[in-house]
This record gives structure tokens, sequence and C-alpha cells, in this order.
């Protein structure tokens, strides 16, 4: 049977818009550095990778190499793992040393000067970077050509202080079209799930975001009545005879 083009169907506008843009699809990735949360996440087949914090890491109780290594075993994606020194140059031998963990391991560096050189001497020996702590699309050109894989610009912090988040991402994923950045756009600090639709709808490659925010996704009161009436209808007609 003919579909589509074969049947004198027009696709609608926004399957054209993919292709258009390489087809790619949003990334879910979680922000927690909790095995048991990422355990079940990763069940449910549509946690893409992981970003970490050393904040995240320290609630953990182990070292940031032991702890992203047991990640990596979890989830077969980018993991994030943040340097903790400031200095550049100590920034670049700890980056190379997380590298070395897995495949997987994306080197996370702040969004300072020292950071940004680390970034770039990283970048030119093939270590993949996000650039964390991005508050501007100036900070965001800035990681871009200094070859970051990923950006990060934090929407909740931003909406803390009376600002709107969400037009940053917005403005990045602009900029970065215009000049054909291959950075990704990794929206952060997403508190709620209309955070994580509207960045998304932003253009934002990847959300990242707490177990519970990725949970709540799931809930709809309709879907639920939804389910609860079809189980009724069909227990009703097909239920054993009472005897």
């Amino acid at each position: 049977m003919p579909y589509g083009a074969e049947a004198g169907y027009a696709w609608p506008a926004y399957v054209k818009i993919g292709v258009k843009l390489g087809g790619h699809t949003v990334k879910f990735f979680l922000d927690t550095a909790n095995l048991d949360e990422l355990k079940k996440g990763a069940s449910w087949g549509i946690v893409d990778g992981v970003t970490t914090n050393p904040s995240l890491i320290a609630k953990e109780g182990r070292p940031i190499e032991e702890q992203v290594a047991e990640i990596c075993k979890i989830v077969d994606g980018d993991v994030s793992a943040e340097v903790v020194s400031t200095e550049a140059n100590a920034m670049i031998a700890e980056g190379l040393k997380l590298a070395k963990i897995h495949k997987n391991i994306v080197v996370k560096c702040p969004l300072t000067r020292d950071g940004i050189k680390a970034t770039s001497a990283l970048a030119k020996q093939g270590i993949r970077v996000n650039v964390t702590l991005c508050f501007s699309a100036g900070q965001a050109l800035i990681a871009a050509k200094a070859g970051a894989y990923i950006i990060s610009p934090f929407v909740g912090r931003l909406d803390d202080i009376g600002w709107t988040g969400m037009e940053l991402i917005k403005s990045i994923t602009q900029i970065y079209r215009n000049y054909g950045y291959k950075t990704q756009v990794l929206a952060a600090s997403l508190r709620s799930p209309t955070h994580v639709i509207d960045s998304a709808m932003a253009g934002a490659h990847i959300g990242t975001m707490p177990f519970k925010v990725l949970d709540m996704l799931f809930n709809h009161p309709l879907t639920d009545k939804g389910l609860d009436q079809f189980l009724k209808d069909y227990n009703k007609a097909f239920a054993p005879a009472a005897v």
C-alpha cells in the first residue's frame, strides 16, 4: 500500500525540519551520581547519558574516579566528569586522567579563563569537553570557539535571579546555527517537566535533569484514568463467572 509521497501525502513541516537539521533527536541525561537512580533510569531505555559535578560526587562518598567508572558500566552514553582544579595546567592534567577512565567520559571544565584555556588544550588532543556554568550567550560563543563538545547553560539558576533561562537556550542555539558550530547545547538546571519540554522546543540537543524530574515526565492524570477504565471494561467483559 503506498504511503507518504507515493500516496500524494505531504509530510508535516516538523518532519521536514527534522531532516533539514540532520534528524537529531533530543537526548535525556540524568544529572546524578547515584547508582540506584541511574540503574532505574537506564532500565526504562530512555537515558542517553549522565552529568555529574563535584557536589553530586561528594554525596556518594567515593572518589570521582571510582564513581564515574561505575556509572559508565550502567549507562552506555556520554558521562560528564568535572575537574576540581582551578588553574589551567592542573585542569588539563586532571582532564587527561579522567578521560582515561572510560571512552564515554566527557571532561567537564568551568567557564572561566583558565577553564577555557584548558578546554582549548584538551580539545586539540581529541578530548571531549563539556563547558559548564554558562549564564550568557557571550560565554557560550567563547566555549564554542575553544572547541567545546558540549556547552551547559543553567536554566533554573537564571530563573532564580529573575532572568528567563529559556531565552538563553534559544539565543545559544540560534548563534550556533548561524555559524555552524558543532558544540551541543545541554540545557542544565532543569527543575520540572515544563523546563524539559521548553528546552526541547528551544532547540537544545540535550536536557539533563534530576531523576525525579525524569520520573515526573511519565505522569498525567488522564493516562491513569484511561488505563483504569480500559482495565475495568476488559475485566467486566471477561471476568470469570461467579460459581
